[in-house]
Formats: structure tokens, C-alpha cells, sequence
């Protein structure tokens, strides 16, 4: 009889570990599935690739765009027309002219892979309360369906509010997602904040 119940007790033991070890290795996987799925949202959010274009005369666009890059990690891309604006007066009454006859100025610049990137950063100069014209061009030769268009602009004193409206407009013609932009004025701090809420600083 005490074999017996040696024998059914040590039968008891080996059952209770066995309940024991499955439990844990069920909890194991479990653990492992969700650390998986984790590192797999992670790794989504991170494949979300941004590209800032940028047309600058003076060289202060450009400044601003290479300061979001700096605080983004985004690719950039300098945009050209096919024809030089030339100096500043140059500039300003061909600017002028292609404002009043809705002239879209040839661009130089080829975009590769576009189709890469989701978050497009789109950076000008206000001229006369709106984009360069050269603008119009780049929604002209380049499909932006489907991905986020947000610009940022620079002037002395004329806020983003006038030009951001075309931006909108050619942005939501293209089918593309648009967000609010921000004038940038060297203030550092404030395009940290806007980056930021768009969830784009680095």
C-alpha cells in the first residue's frame, strides 16, 4: 500500500509540473507574439519616409530647409527652374509676370523614386502672397495622390496664412493629405514645437 501512494504521488508531481511548464510556455509565446508585433508597429512608423523640396532665391528657404532636415533626418531636394531667376530685381519682375499671366516656369529638377516617400515638406518663398509660380509647375509635373503635403515658407512680415491657401488648393487637387505650415523667421523653437505636433522631429 505505501508503494501504491508513493507511486500515485509521485504520478501527482509530475502532472503539476507538467501543468506548470505548459502554462509558462504558453505564457512565453504570448509575450514573444506581442514583442514581435511591437518591434513590427515600430518598424512601420519608421518606414514612413519624408522628403523636403525647396526652392530658394536668396538662400534664406534654403536655410529654413536645412534646418528641418536637421531636426527630421528627411531627404531634401533643392528645386530649379529650367531658366535662372537671375538677381533679385530680375527675380522680382519675372515673378511678377508669371503671377499675372499664370505662367508656369519650367522645372529643372527630376524627383527620384517620389513614390518612396509619404510626407512631403514643401518650402518657398512668399512672392506677392503666394508661392512662386514655380510651385504650380511642381504639382503640374508630379503626381502627390495619397501622400501628406505640408509647406513652410519664409517672408519678412507676410504670415503663411495667404500663400498656404494655394498650396491647399494644389494639394487637395492631387488627392494628397494637406496640413497646416508654419513661416519660418529663425526662431528655432517654434519650428521644433510645429515638427514636434506633426510628429516629425527625429
Amino acid at each position: 500500500m505505501k508503494i501504491w501512494k508513493k507511486l500515485s504521488l509521485i504520478v501527482g508531481l509530475v502532472l503539476i509540473v507538467g501543468i506548470i511548464t505548459a502554462c509558462s510556455n504558453s505564457k512565453t509565446k504570448t509575450t514573444s507574439s506581442t514583442t514581435n508585433s511591437s518591434r513590427t508597429e515600430k518598424m512601420s512608423k519608421s518606414n514612413n519616409k519624408t522628403l523636403i523640396l525647396y526652392f530658394s532665391l536668396t538662400g534664406t528657404t534654403k536655410e529654413a530647409a536645412e534646418y528641418i532636415k536637421k531636426e527630421t533626418g528627411a531627404d531634401m531636394l533643392r528645386l530649379e527652374p529650367e531658366k535662372p531667376y537671375g538677381d533679385y530685381d530680375s527675380a522680382a519682375r519675372r515673378g511678377d509676370r508669371e503671377r499675372r499671366n499664370n505662367i508656369h516656369p519650367a522645372l529643372k529638377t527630376n524627383i527620384p523614386n517620389l513614390n518612396k516617400y509619404q510626407i512631403i515638406l514643401i518650402g518657398y518663398p512668399t512672392w506677392w502672397q503666394r508661392p512662386p509660380m514655380l510651385i504650380e509647375t511642381l504639382f503640374d509635373k508630379y503626381d502627390f495622390k495619397g501622400k501628406t503635403v505640408i509647406p513652410f515658407t519664409t517672408s519678412m512680415s507676410t504670415p503663411i496664412g495667404p500663400s498656404e491657401k494655394y498650396i491647399r488648393r494644389m494639394a487637395q487637387n492631387d488627392g494628397a493629405t494637406f496640413k497646416n505650415g508654419i513661416r519660418y523667421d529663425n526662431n528655432k523653437r517654434e519650428v521644433r514645437s510645429w515638427l514636434n505636433n506633426l510628429g516629425l522631429l527625429k
